[in-house]
């Protein structure tokens, strides 16, 4: 959309942190609604002041909140301050700010937050749902990302847009990677491009579908239920499939990074394809695949992503083979070991384990990151996620 209507938006914006918090007559789940993570995303903040509007809590079984994400980063129409907010939820680092006695722009951001998460783990009822609603640089289907735990998987799918797995193997420190290590339901939910209008009706349409599916609301209790779902199917081009990240192209620090104009979110492009321009020299794409979230903002170290959908038959092979846990045999395996059990978190020596599939890993819902040129850290979502809240669910 065109610059006078990015400025009105962030002339109307009024920010409070608390951008409402409804307790329906009736107990249920606890639905966490996080807007405007990056302060340039928010049409979330937008979405979340006009659905709490239209909530009547006669009809609400449970609680649900709506919160701003970086207060002064959105009062500038900045993606950040001084460090990108949604890469600095990482255990260490919390524990590193903790320590501090001076703490930047958005140190102090993640501070309040934190303090607001913990206080409403305290002081409400699971089962709880976390879901951050961000919009995107480029244009897209509307889509949802999620860390890879079944309890993610089969909350998102009941909703008519594409899926995402794998972020977290690329991005440190998102705010719902966070969540996911205390094992709570959470999800990402980016709504089309920046400041377009349907940014901000497809996150109208997505928190209602989420207050139903979650069991905040009945169906009857939303007007427009139909409408919403109908909405977010047809932007979203009736994709319905899964896909997984295979590839990112990292902005190194001083890299000039220019994407190529015209690309959009979930366009196929065949390998070899000219992408962008890094530092006078062309990137092309590694292999088949579609585009996912191409760069075409100053701020942010994700150049472009490719991802390629999974069949169905590996989902649901994954899933059989996670519930009955399989994955406590790959200690077995030369060269794998438990760094942490507990944590689900194994360690993978790459001189003798270099040539087991990452596939394998990945099927049993293990996601790498990288320790040293010998090493390997692997996490599972699995092993910590509260699944026994969500069974009686009526979605699990």
């Amino acid at each position: 959309m065109i610059d006078l209507y990015s400025k009105a938006l962030s002339s109307s914006l009024k920010v409070d942190r608390i951008l409402g918090k409804i307790e329906g007559s009736d107990s249920g789940p606890t639905v966490v609604f996080f807007g405007g993570i990056h302060g340039n995303e928010n049409s979330g903040v937008f979405a979340l002041k006009d659905v709490f509007l239209g909530i009547n809590a006669a009809y609400l079984k449970g609680t649900v909140y709506g919160i701003s994400g970086n207060l002064r980063a959105l009062r500038e129409h900045k993606r950040y301050i001084d460090q990108d907010l949604n890469r600095l939820w990482t255990k260490a680092n919390i524990e590193e700010i903790k320590s501090k006695s001076i703490l930047n722009a958005d140190e102090t951001e993640l501070v309040e937050l934190l303090d607001i998460l913990d206080a409403i783990l305290e002081n409400n009822c699971p089962p709880f749902y976390f879901i951050d609603l961000h919009s995107t640089s480029s244009k897209t289907l509307p889509f949802i990302t999620i860390n890879d735990a079944l309890i993610n998987r089969k909350f998102s799918e009941q909703f008519p847009v594409p899926i995402v797995l794998g972020i977290e193997e690329y991005l440190e420190g998102p705010l719902l990677s966070y969540i996911n290590t205390l094992g709570y339901v959470s999800l990402g939910f980016e709504s089309g491009q920046h400041d377009d209008f349907f940014a901000i009706t497809n996150h109208i349409a997505f928190i209602h579908l989420a207050l139903v599916y979650s069991g905040i609301l009945e169906v009857a209790a939303v007007m427009d239920f139909s409408k919403y779902y109908q909405q977010l199917k047809q932007h979203s081009e009736n994709t319905f499939d899964v896909f997984e990240i295979v590839y990112l192209h990292t902005i190194k620090p001083k890299e000039e990074f220019k994407m190529l104009n015209g690309f959009k979110s979930f366009e196929h492009v065949k390998k070899g394809t000219k992408l962008a321009i890094s530092n006078n020299k062309e990137i092309r794409a590694p292999s088949n695949g579609s585009i996912f979230m191409p760069l075409y903002q100053k701020r942010g170290a994700e150049g472009f992503f490719i991802i390629k959908p999974i069949k169905p038959f590996f989902l649901k092979l994954s899933a059989v083979l996670r519930d009955i846990k399989i994955d406590g045999f790959l200690v077995l395996l030369p060269g794998v070991s438990w760094a942490n059990k507990t944590e689900g978190i194994l360690q993978v020596n790459l001189k003798v384990a270099k040539f087991f599939a990452k596939a394998i890993f990945h099927l049993l819902g293990y996601r790498n990151r990288q320790l040293t040129e010998t090493h390997l850290r692997l996490n599972n979502r699995e092993r910590v996620a509260k699944t026994a809240i969500y069974k009686k669910e009526p979605w699990y």
